[in-house]
């Protein structure tokens, strides 16, 4: 055995030179012994786990910013889109048979009914949006003007003339005055009508003779395409006077109210078929004596249209009780509902017609 044989010495000299000793034990002993895989220089170590990938979260798709929406700019007279402001012009026309057709009013923003003497009427017709070059037919201006028009700042003014004690009021209002009494540029007659229903007025030139005029603002109108809740119906209304009446019909086809002036269809010179209104507001007013009369003795009614007080309200082929307010010459007049919350016009051209508070107007449905 090669314990024996080698002693403790000899197991040194294996533990000091294995391979020698593995050679030299084969030779001197009939057992085999079985090769060992070679002993490496280099230490094992234990091979560190590969790094797991970093999985990072998913960049987020940017949500594209909406394009704002177009700023679209509204009348305040009409509700219709207006891009920029324009200074406001007012004619004061005539309002009998005779009248017809006129020229221009199918043109105007907002049109007025008022009485004047002998229970007659006259049309104050506001025009900004757009404004006609043949306007008419043009007649004097009534104190009522005065208080109605101041809601618009300083508009200009075109009229024929006026009863010479009036004058002073006239020149202490607020309105650009551009009537005949002024000059004569812009007006002219036509030869196609008989006096005094031939005086027309060229509505550019009015405005280039106000150059102060005062632009569009809002003078109370507040606009909606909806139909508010609470109308009855109303496909026709009628306010009358003395010698002079208006009628409203309600067209559904086109959703506005055929207008007939003194029984007969409001024809325009410039417009198929007749005058049509968008929004019909019966402004209940005060009115008393203004101490004013023409030639023949006639006394010329004030129309009182600041304050308060009822009103009715058609459109869309109904119509609403509403309260007026106007709180001073300089405000606008707002129409509210019976809650308080305000009534919305429709949009397009607006008549308003002045009737004394202790008169009543017809209302079919």
């Amino acid at each position: 055995m090669l314990r024996t044989q080698f002693g403790k010495a000899g197991l040194g000299l294996c533990a000091i030179a294995v391979p020698l000793l593995i050679a030299s034990c084969s030779s001197g002993t009939s057992g085999t012994i079985a090769s060992q895989p070679p002993v490496s220089s280099t230490p094992l170590t234990s091979a560190a786990p590969a790094p797991s990938p970093t999985t990072l979260p998913p960049t987020p798709t940017p949500t594209p910013s909406p394009s704002p929406s177009p700023i679209v700019l509204l009348s305040p007279l009409t509700g219709l889109p207006e891009p920029t402001p324009k200074p406001v012009l007012v004619v004061k026309l005539d309002n009998t048979r005779n009248a017809q057709p006129h020229a221009g009013l199918g043109s105007a923003d907002v049109v007025y009914i008022e009485e004047v003497e002998w229970g007659l009427t006259r049309i104050a017709a506001i025009f900004s949006s757009a404004i006609p070059n043949h306007i008419g037919p043009v007649r004097s201006a009534r104190i009522t003007d005065i208080e109605l028009l101041a809601q618009y700042g300083s508009p200009a003014f075109a009229f024929s003339g006026a009863q010479q004690k009036l004058w002073p009021m006239l020149e202490a209002a607020s309105f650009e005055d551009v009537s005949a009494n002024k000059g004569g540029e812009g007006y002219s007659r036509d030869s196609n009508r008989r006096a005094p229903y031939n005086y027309f007025a060229d509505g550019q030139v009015m405005l280039e003779r106000a150059p102060k005029a005062s632009f569009s603002t809002d003078i109370g109108f507040l606009f909606s395409e909806d139909t508010p809740l609470g109308g009855r119906p109303a496909s026709k209304v009628t306010a009358e006077w003395p010698y002079s009446s208006v009628r409203f019909v309600y067209d559904p086809i086109t959703g506005r109210y055929n207008v007939r002036l003194n029984g007969a269809p409001a024809k325009g010179e410039e417009i198929e078929g007749s005058q049509q209104a968008s929004t019909v507001v019966i402004q209940y007013v005060k009115q008393t004596d203004s101490g004013f009369h023409d030639h023949s003795g006639g006394r010329t009614p004030l129309a009182e249209t600041v304050g308060t007080g009822k009103a009715l309200v058609l459109r869309d082929g109904q119509v609403w009780d509403v309260i007026w307010n106007r709180p001073s010459e300089e405000l606008g007049t707002t129409f509210a509902l019976a809650d308080g919350s305000p009534m919305p016009f429709k949009p397009g051209q607006q008549w308003v017609a002045l009737v004394d508070r202790d008169r009543t107007v017809r209302i079919i449905p």
